[in-house]
């Protein structure tokens, strides 16, 4: 499979949906419109999104069953992004080949573009609610709340920012990670597997695949920052060559649940070894 081809189709339908939810760059309050757009156009790696698609294939479903999450989770993974980059977090003055956003158009509506990237990424999940089956998506949207609030992505956050850079150790580093990173990267799977129709022990393996995968892809991260002295970091704790292998054997464990799950689920297997196996 070409996961590259994969990537690129797949984010073409995620545009189109995200060029629907987003209003036009000329709505007012026109500034406010253009920061929200600022880094969702043209975009990252779009890999959480594609996830979300993958996994709903995997379960026997077309694509488009998880657009919704796959809309919502990329505008929350851009809304998370404004705020890290914020003077106040880590300060970075260039995202995805960009001046940052707060750099562009300054921090108060740096953070407002990023509230309401947040409030929309709800929208899109909500308005799947009336789409189909409304139990899988309500538990849809749950799994990407509870991804992006203080057991998740925000609590990660915080506690990123106050890691104990004196006494590092590898299980406190993983505890950051399974909350800042993996936990998106979970409900992804998961969310995007419930609106394809994934069965209770389906999502149930889901849950487990996200989590290893989504902390390995961190690792890879800590390894691709070698120069960056950051405090939580597995590179940190573990070294290249230790790092390298726990990412590895978490690919492995991730794979292993979904093994015998077919053809239609290589789409996410290759997209999971993408992940853990880049060089950027």
């Amino acid at each position: 499979m070409d996961v590259q081809a994969y990537l690129s189709d797949r984010s073409e339908l995620l545009n189109g949906q995200l060029q629907t939810l987003l209003p036009p760059s000329s709505t007012p309050p026109e500034a406010l419109h253009q920061a929200m757009r600022h880094l969702v156009f043209p975009g990252g790696k779009r890999l959480r999104p594609a996830l979300a698609m993958a996994a709903a294939e995997a379960v026997g479903a077309g694509a488009e069953a998880a657009l919704p999450v796959a809309a919502a989770v990329e505008l929350i993974h851009t809304y998370s992004l404004i705020h890290d980059d914020l003077p106040c977090m880590d300060d970075d003055t260039e995202r995805r080949g960009r001046p940052t956003v707060h750099v562009q158009f300054g921090e108060a509506l740096a953070v407002l573009a990023g509230d309401a990237l947040l409030a929309l990424a709800f929208e899109s999940l909500a308005a799947a609610a009336e789409q189909a089956s409304a139990g899988p998506a309500a538990r849809a949207l749950r799994d990407v709340a509870r991804a992006a609030g203080s057991l998740g992505l925000v609590g990660g956050q915080v506690d990123d920012l106050s890691f104990d850079r004196e006494s590092p150790d590898f299980a406190a580093v993983e505890a950051v990670h399974e909350r800042k990173t993996a936990a998106l990267i979970q409900a992804s799977v998961v969310a995007g597997a419930r609106l394809g129709g994934a069965s209770d022990e389906a999502v149930a393996d889901l849950e487990r695949f996200g989590r290893d995968l989504g902390v390995a892809f961190q690792i890879v991260d800590d390894l691709l920052d070698e120069g960056d002295d950051g405090a939580c970091s597995a590179l940190r704790v573990l070294g290249v060559s230790a790092a390298r292998q726990k990412a590895a054997g978490l690919l492995d464990a991730a794979l292993g649940l979904i093994e015998n799950w077919g053809d239609r689920a290589e789409p996410l297997r290759e997209l999971a070894r993408f992940a853990v196996r880049r060089d950027r």
